[in-house]
């Protein structure tokens, strides 16, 4: 008889439930029971969420909406064992160790890499320091002491795989995770990673919103099934990975997921123009006192500016592309506008720290490279900078959150003489072009003119 191989992921955030373990449920349901999931989390703030999903054994029902307002409901099955936490994360260490644990996957958003614009470590982040003297509070932390455990132990080979909004994410983070090892001094671990393990790129998405109360009820009257840890997402999925594991995997293929040599033209799509363009509605609608992403899409203003960023600077820079990219930005802007979802501008605005050096400031440095002055890609970062101020005056509509801000920096940088001086002259977020002047004097008009847009937002931008 065949062993049975786990998929341990890390991460027990919506997104995982609404997208990785749906897709090994769908390899249930074609009556291949050769993967399960054992679901974990680095830090303790998902231990509710853990503890009843233990309860329910592992079990819990997937609402997925069309934006037609179609709603489905699928019980998901695929998480075997729920990994409860500790200060020592034994759970996880004892499970990765294993081996029957073939893939150790990861959803921790793009501000738990710790990444410079470069793409290096950062090392003088706290949470990285302490990891560095052997705390676990980071995923670099985390699989040091779960990958010591399997390689004192003999263990097999096993692949690490990325599932966050990161663009080469496999690349990024096994960089990271070996510099981290470096630093640290770990030399045979080090070793042992470099040879022992794989990490693909991939390609992740499904808008997954933050669960609500609402969600439990319609679940209960569809299904019948009392469940305390409902997740609900849109209907559209997607799932690239390149084919490069070190272990065995799932069958993946057999059930949607798209198997390739190079995702670079899905991320690098999926990231300018999806992510940012969601970025910059959620900074759009909250400075005009909206919500929600699919009520600050359909005001034509905001709907605008997204899709004049990528019509006018992202296509130029991804063509040619294998790809429709005029089809993908209309799909893409019809499913925010999705009245359903109800995904709340608080959650895509968050991480914007990151954001802007990820998704954004590649297109803004490759208009120049071609001659072309970026002034819609601008727009993305003048609001942020309008949103980060609104933070600083304590006049945010909610509480916002970022892996990387060092508030008292930011704090002082607003209660500076010149603020957007200081932000646009940023090496970290806008690498060589913080010291272009033509990109200080873009900034400055285009804020200017959101100043002048916020007061009156029924009005297009092009108009003020």
């Amino acid at each position: 008889m065949t062993m049975k191989s786990v998929w341990m992921h890390i991460g027990a955030g919506s997104f995982h439930r609404a997208h990785q373990a749906w897709y090994l449920n769908e390899l249930l349901k074609q009556g291949d029971e050769s993967w399960s999931i054992s679901l974990g989390n680095i830090r303790n703030d998902a231990n509710e969420l853990l503890a009843q999903l233990a309860a329910q054994g592992g079990e819990y029902v997937l609402e997925t909406v069309t934006p037609e307002g179609e709603r489905a409901y699928e019980k998901i099955s695929s998480i075997r064992k729920v990994l409860p936490w500790d200060k020592e994360i034994s759970a996880l260490v004892e499970e990765g160790a294993r081996a029957s644990t073939r893939v150790i996957a990861f959803t921790v958003t793009e501000a738990g890499y710790y990444l410079t614009p470069q793409h290096e470590l950062d090392v003088n982040q706290p949470d990285v320091k302490g990891d560095l003297a052997g705390g676990i509070s980071t995923l670099y932390g985390a699989l040091s002491r779960i990958l010591h455990r399997r390689m004192s132990e003999g263990g097999e080979p096993v692949t690490l795989l990325n599932c966050d909004n990161l663009r080469h994410n496999g690349e990024r983070f096994r960089h990271g995770f070996l510099s981290f090892l470096k630093t640290k001094g770990d030399n045979a671990l080090f070793d042992w990673v470099s040879t022992h393990t794989v990490s693909p790129n991939t390609m992740v998405d499904r808008i997954t919103p933050r669960p609500t109360a609402d969600i439990a009820p319609r679940v209960k009257a569809a299904t019948g099934f009392d469940d305390k840890v409902p997740v609900m997402g849109e209907s559209f999925i997607q799932w690239v990975i390149e084919d490069d594991f070190i272990h065995g995997r799932p069958a993946l293929e057999k059930v949607g997921v798209e198997m390739v040599d190079s995702v670079l033209p899905y991320e690098e799509a999926k990231i300018r123009i999806l992510n940012a363009s969601h970025s910059c509605i959620a900074w759009a609608g909250t400075l005009t006192g909206l919500s929600y992403i699919d009520e600050s899409t359909v005001q034509q203003p905001i709907k605008q500016m997204a899709w004049d960023y990528v019509t006018e600077d992202v296509i130029p820079s991804l063509s040619p592309c294998p790809l429709d990219l005029e089809q993908y930005r209309d799909v893409v802007l019809a499913r925010f506008s999705n009245p359903y979802i109800k995904d709340t501008n608080q959650r895509v605005a968050a991480d914007g720290l990151s954001k802007i050096p990820g998704f954004i400031t590649p297109t803004l440095v490759e208009c120049y490279q071609r001659g072309q002055q970026p002034a819609a890609t601008a727009v993305l970062p003048a609001l942020f900078f309008l949103f980060l101020q609104r933070w600083a005056q304590g006049s945010l509509p909610y509480t916002y959150q970022d892996g990387v801000m060092q508030e008292e920096a930011i704090r002082a940088l607003f209660a500076s003489s010149s603020p957007l001086e200081a932000f646009v002259s940023d090496e970290t977020l806008f690498a060589g072009l913080s010291r272009s002047d033509d990109f200080h004097q873009l900034m400055q008009r285009t804020v200017a003119r959101l100043e002048s847009w916020i007061k009156a937002p029924q009005q297009p931008l092009a108009a003020v």
